[in-house]
């Protein structure tokens, strides 16, 4: 079967065929600041760009009354954001981070989502994370049209929680984290080593 984007799609069908074949997609829980307001915030259009500069890639919609989401606003006031990794225990309130709320509302305060600030002049991180990017906005990107907003980021520095660092020297890291799969989350489980290439 074949869907045709340039024909008349609904959005919520061109979400659908990408949100559930774009599999698992990791979970950036994005918290930005504003007037010493904490929004915090999940999106699953989240990626590493490249290591050399140290960049990431999430896209942000609008709310559902047309004007940018709060992280949005706030990372182009502020021009930085703090990205946490969610690990298994922590689903629940991640999930509550995605409700709506007003500008002057924190989902910090309403959902007891507790943080701690570790960078100066950057958002505070969410408490027992296994990891958080430190982050300024590099760019926006034009894609043409649409309400999603891609945010081009670079990462300044980056907070690892000793419980996860299986081998200091090497550089080894392990957590259970969160995956979006479709509408649906999913924890990853065992991971498989790679084959060996002949």
């Amino acid at each position: 079967m074949i869907f045709d984007l340039s024909k008349d799609r609904t959005l919520n069908e061109t979400y659908k065929l990408m949100a559930q074949t774009i599999i698992p997609r990791p979970i950036a829980w994005v918290v930005t600041e504003d007037n010493d307001i904490v929004n915090i915030a999940p999106f699953s259009y989240f990626i590493g760009l490249s290591s050399d500069p140290a960049s990431v890639l999430i896209s942000v919609g609008h709310k559902a009354d047309g004007t940018p989401k709060d992280t949005l606003t706030n990372i182009r006031k502020h021009k930085k954001c703090t990205i946490c990794m969610v690990k298994e225990e922590d689903l629940g309130k991640m999930h509550y981070s995605s409700k709506e709320l007003s500008h002057e509302e924190s989902e910090a305060s309403l959902f007891e989502i507790k943080t701690e600030t570790v960078a100066e002049g950057y958002p505070p991180m969410i408490k027992g994370v296994p990891s958080a990017y430190f982050c300024e906005l590099n760019q926006e990107i034009d894609l043409g049209g649409g309400s999603t907003v891609p945010l081009v980021l670079n990462v300044r520095q980056i907070v690892i929680d000793d419980v996860v660092i299986t081998d200091k020297e090497k550089l080894t890291i392990a957590f259970d984290p969160v995956a979006r799969i479709g509408k649906s989350y999913a924890f990853l489980g065992k991971e498989i080593a790679a084959p060996k290439i002949p």
